[in-house]
């Protein structure tokens, strides 16, 4: 039993020893699980460039973008110190103290480089919390350029389509694509957050002459016998042209073949004016957590610009497809080549990147939409229809506060 004891001690003292000269992971980053193997090449790459970096630990783990937000929102201290998020997780993040604001260089470097909607999209109060990733999160319009001549006008689209008895698809009965005739119009619907993340105030303009031409625009879409509510080519039939997004693009070079081509997103007549269509825009970020170790925070910082930089986020692109924000590598012919991407690049201009919005938004707005192409309003006037979004304004004022 004795010697059995003292063989035990013995074995005990050698893991601790062991474990005392293995240094753990210095440093950990957070990536959707497409560009793990990516990331931790990048990082090889970047402690090759900088050997005063070389002897750090940096673990590169598995984790989306909504985890991540929600996992570093639960507990800032066990996150990781490098992360990617979703822009409509910005002002929850910085409430919770998640992100760290940029230095005056890095945000100017930032400003300068990438498009101007990421630009936005990272920015809270003036201040610009995360490293820009992509562009490429929105909708724009995937059509058969042998049944659409003119892209550029919804009007078109639907003759068109009637003409060859083809389906134009656009999901108006979403919180996601409606936005696209109002704010098109120029009516706002945003909300304002308080430190805990809860909504305060929303800024909202659609009981207005503005709002009423819009939701005619979305009532006269919908009596088009080419009209078919829906999002996603894969599940549409007949479909001469739909309003979807890069996610899709694989499917839609598929569907329509050597007839495959992209548009931003048409003009449509709003109170007897030719109108963009607008939206929301969406991109992905890099955010770094604030550290107490200045060595730290500098390493965080330099790699977060690194991987963030024209030359990563091209070389992304090419292994997995990420559209870019940086300006460089936006030129680049390849992405250039990418008409889904150009043709987001186009709508994006148009677009304002997706903030935090309540739940009960989204159902409001599904509501809206099913009474459009219900036919509900078919027969209203307009002072019926500014009663109906005044109720629609309402509501989403009562959400907040």
């Amino acid at each position: 039993m004795k010697k059995f004891l003292a063989l035990l001690l013995v074995l005990v003292m050698i893991f601790v020893l062991a474990a005392c000269g293995q240094k753990g992971p210095d440093l950990k980053i957070w990536v959707p699980e497409a560009t793990v193997e990516f990331t931790k090449a990048q990082v090889a790459e970047f402690q090759k460039a900088n050997p005063d970096y070389a002897k750090y630990v940096i673990a590169v783990e598995p984790v989306g973008e909504g985890d991540a937000a929600s996992n570093m929102l639960t507990d800032v201290e066990a996150g990781a110190d490098i992360f990617n998020f979703a822009q409509d997780q910005l002002a929850r993040l910085v409430s919770a103290g998640a992100l760290t604001q940029l230095s005056d260089e890095d945000a100017a470097v930032v400003s300068a480089e990438n498009d101007a909607g990421s630009v936005a999209a990272a920015t809270m109060g003036g201040t610009i919390y995360a490293y820009p990733l992509t562009s490429d999160n929105g909708y724009f319009l995937y059509y058969d350029k042998s049944v659409v001549s003119d892209p550029s006008s919804l009007e078109a689209i639907l003759a068109d389509c009637e003409k060859a008895g083809k389906d134009f698809y656009m999901e108006i009965n979403s919180g996601w694509y409606q936005p696209a005739f109002f704010f098109g119009a120029g009516c706002t619907l945003t909300y304002d957050t308080d430190d805990s993340g809860a909504f305060t105030k929303c800024n909202i303009d659609y009981a207005s002459d503005t709002g009423v031409g819009a939701l005619k625009a979305m009532i006269e879409l919908a009596k088009s016998p080419a009209f078919k509510n829906g999002s996603s080519i894969s599940n549409a039939t007949n479909v001469a042209a739909i309003v979807d997004g890069t996610w899709d693009s694989g499917a839609a070079k598929e569907l329509f073949g050597d007839n495959y081509a992209c548009a931003k997103l048409p003009t449509v007549k709003i109170n007897g004016v030719d109108t963009q269509l607008g939206g929301f825009g969406g991109f992905k970020l890099l955010g770094v957590k604030p550290q107490t170790d200045a060595t730290k925070l500098a390493l965080c910082d330099a790699l977060a610009a690194y991987l963030s930089s024209g030359d990563v986020q091209l070389a992304r692109y090419n292994a997995v497809g990420w559209g870019p924000s940086n300006n460089t590598a936006k030129a680049d012919p390849a992405v250039q080549a990418d008409e889904a991407l150009s043709a987001l690049g186009a709508q994006l201009g148009y677009t304002i990147p997706q903030g935090q919005y309540p739940g009960d938004y989204w159902s409001l707005a599904t509501a809206l939409g099913d009474s459009v192409i219900a036919g509900e309003y078919n027969d209203a006037d307009d002072a019926a229809l500014l009663a109906a979004l005044q109720s629609f304004q309402d509501t989403c004022i009562g959400y907040a506060g």
